[in-house]
């Protein structure tokens, strides 16, 4: 007898962070006037938690520090909801912008400031603009001794300022002299004639038409028998968001399509199964049971 294959079950990652903070408008927006815009990232994230409620899914969302520690409320929702808390790092600044030190000190502060606010361990972390390439990869050693037992920072592709693209596309253990034992796993992207095509949702969502994604996606998990991991920020289901006088290239990036993404995503949940990351993880074995592992990390090390 012939035994159908289960679809594979890819990870749905959010992170939550407000339409100001991305890095297309930090030429525009420093750090130092976040306080000065309306915020609009709770009503996004409850719409996100509302689609997702409706369709029985669940998802890792990667909170940004600094909307951590403004929208404590916002945390605990998304926790009560069922779904992961991961950390997106504190300020949103690019990695290989920052010493080492200060590096750590942000990652601590977001870590320790979400952990207290779900009252128990932060396991999983994404950098601002996957921004650990061949200049910050420094930054897995502190990851691994700040205690997170996975990394989703790094894009194996060509990119203006990010990518790796020579790094493996899928989820594995690394081997650093002290981040060891550390899962990454990247990006995805769909590989096409020696070339590695993002595949893994964000702008690229957007931008692509939806088939050329769902295809995308399909080909990856029936052909390469491996996990999509997907991302998403509340702000791309806002097309009513404020307009930043930007770069033209920064505004087409953030802006292009913003009244598409909700149908598309709605239909993405239907085509494919979703988890949060670590439930994935688990799934292809290189991390312990999810429940154990927020409890006590370094039982699943």
């Amino acid at each position: 007898m012939t035994h159908a294959t289960a679809p594979v079950l890819n990870a749905l990652t959010i992170d939550v962070e407000d339409y100001y903070h991305v890095s297309a408008h930090e030429g525009a927006i420093g750090f130092e006037n976040w306080d000065r815009y309306d915020s609009r990232v709770e009503p996004n994230t409850h719409r996100l938690l509302a689609i997702l409620e409706a369709r029985h899914i669940k998802a890792t969302f990667f909170v940004l520090g600094w909307v951590g520690e403004r929208h404590p409320a916002l945390v605990q929702a998304i926790h009560q909801c069922g779904h992961e808390i991961a950390s997106h790092g504190y300020s949103h600044r690019r990695i290989y912008s920052q010493t080492p030190s200060d590096f750590r000190e942000e990652t601590r502060r977001a870590k320790r400031h979400l952990e207290d606010t779900i009252g128990e361990a932060v396991i999983g972390y994404r950098a601002a603009s996957y921004s650990i390439t061949s200049k910050s990869f420094w930054a897995l050693d502190i990851l691994r001794e700040e205690g997170f037992l996975y990394d989703s920072s790094i894009f194996p592709i060509h990119h203006d300022t990010y990518g790796i693209p020579e790094y493996p596309r899928f989820c594995h253990r690394t081997n650093g002299a002290r981040s060891g034992g550390l899962i990454e796993f990247p990006l995805s992207t769909l590989r096409v004639a020696g070339v590695n095509i993002p595949i893994a949702g964000g702008g690229y969502f957007r931008l692509l038409p939806y088939p050329l994604t769902r295809w995308g996606i399909r080909r990856i998990n029936s052909r390469d028998s491996h996990p999509v991991v997907f991302y998403l920020h509340p702000w791309e289901i806002d097309p009513q968001q404020p307009r930043i006088a930007s770069s033209a290239l920064s505004r087409f990036r953030h802006y292009v399509n913003l009244h598409k993404t909700e149908g598309r995503l709605i239909r993405l949940l239907e085509d494919f199964r979703f988890a949060p990351m670590r439930t994935v993880l688990t799934h292809q074995g290189l991390l312990g049971d999810p429940q154990r592992c927020a409890a006590s990390p370094a039982s699943c090390a």
